[in-house]
């Protein structure tokens, strides 16, 4: 099969400046997005997550990953500001660390990746927070999508994930 050439990226105008992307002509349409990410914690700090003075880090998370979802265009530069219709975020405890997954949903011109995304990746970085006193060696891994559905691009479903 030959390889396809890149498409270019939609973030740039014609001399290469960065911009915001011009929705308006685009349909609305149901648009969803899931991602994840991991935190890594010793079995010393999972063993303490029930005691932990701040509160429960899972339920702060969760809290705090929803937060960022709504606010995603006021951290990422060219995001637009999304109507979010739905937004769902786990922090589950799982061998080594904590697993966070975020959905997001809307009706809309543009998709809800991002939202998703730093739904995640604020929950995680919420789960450091409330348990950094234990251990600084936590580490966040694998920020990443794992699903998203609605729009021209279509469906992407990572491989392995349903």
């Amino acid at each position: 099969m030959p390889e396809s050439s890149p498409r270019p990226l939609s973030h740039y105008d014609e001399s290469g400046e960065a911009s915001m992307v011009d929705v308006s002509a685009k349909q609305p349409s149901r648009r969803t997005a899931t991602a994840s990410a991991f935190v890594e914690l010793s079995a010393a700090v999972l063993a303490a997550l029930p005691e932990n003075p701040k509160g429960n880090p899972l339920e702060v998370a969760r809290f705090a990953g929803i937060q960022a979802a709504k606010r995603t265009s006021e951290l990422i530069p060219m995001c637009h500001p999304v109507s979010l219709t739905h937004v769902d975020v786990r922090a589950e405890i799982a061998e080594h660390g904590v697993r966070i997954t975020a959905t997001a949903a809307t009706v809309g011109p543009t998709g809800v990746e991002m939202e998703a995304l730093t739904a995640a990746a604020v929950a995680a970085l919420t789960v450091y927070d409330m348990t950094k006193a234990l251990d600084k060696a936590i580490v966040i891994r694998n920020v990443q999508l794992e699903a998203k559905s609605g729009g021209k691009s279509g469906d992407f479903h990572r491989e392995g994930r349903a």
